[in-house]
């Protein structure tokens, strides 16, 4: 997939995405959720992205059809629920200050438009995973035929890897090292 859309989720959505986990990742290091909302928080923090980095690799490595665009929003629907659950619990623990809000916005909106754009894109496998249009829908996964530039991929890995992976990790070490023994086990 090339033209407009390419570089509207290459060049847009996934730098805004980024950004967006950056500055949520700064509001958690601010709080010190490694003293409130801890541990717990923070793998909720992993496992959204995990159900976010799934969809985002499928669309890297693989023919958007069908079955990853149905993969895309079960992932979409499980990282809001993740989302509300996350917030539902810090809010509890630690302030939640109105930029982390935004920040929280962006982190569950960008994934929702990635797949619309991509819907609009692949729209007879979109339509074909309800039984509409005249396509039928394909469930197999195949490495994309035309592949994205290798010069592309590296750069959106190394930006995952350190500007989203690699805070995140830092903030799930820091939690993990502050975690408090029981008292019944120390």
């Amino acid at each position: 997939m090339q033209g407009p859309v390419h570089a509207i989720l290459l060049y847009g959505l996934v730098p805004l995405w980024i950004f967006a986990g950056v500055g949520d990742w700064w509001c958690h290091r601010r709080t010190a959720i490694e003293r409130n909302a801890g541990l717990r928080e923070s793998i909720m923090h992993s496992l959204m992205m995990i159900e976010v980095g799934i969809p985002v690799l499928m669309a890297v490595f693989l023919e958007i059809n069908a079955l990853v665009l149905t993969i895309m929003m079960a992932a979409a629907i499980v990282h809001a629920v993740t989302a509300w659950i996350d917030v539902a619990y810090a809010t509890t623990k630690r302030p939640v200050v109105p930029v982390e809000q935004h920040m929280h916005s962006l982190l569950e909106v960008l994934p929702l438009a990635a797949i619309a754009l991509l819907a609009s894109v692949y729209w007879d496998q979109f339509l074909s995973i309800f039984g509409a249009g005249p396509a039928k829908p394909d469930f197999s996964l195949s490495l994309k035929a035309a592949p994205l530039p290798p010069g592309e991929i590296f750069g959106l890995l190394f930006a995952v890897v350190a500007f989203v992976i690699a805070p995140y990790a830092e903030e799930l070490l820091r939690c993990a090292r502050h975690r408090k023994v029981p008292h019944h086990l120390g």
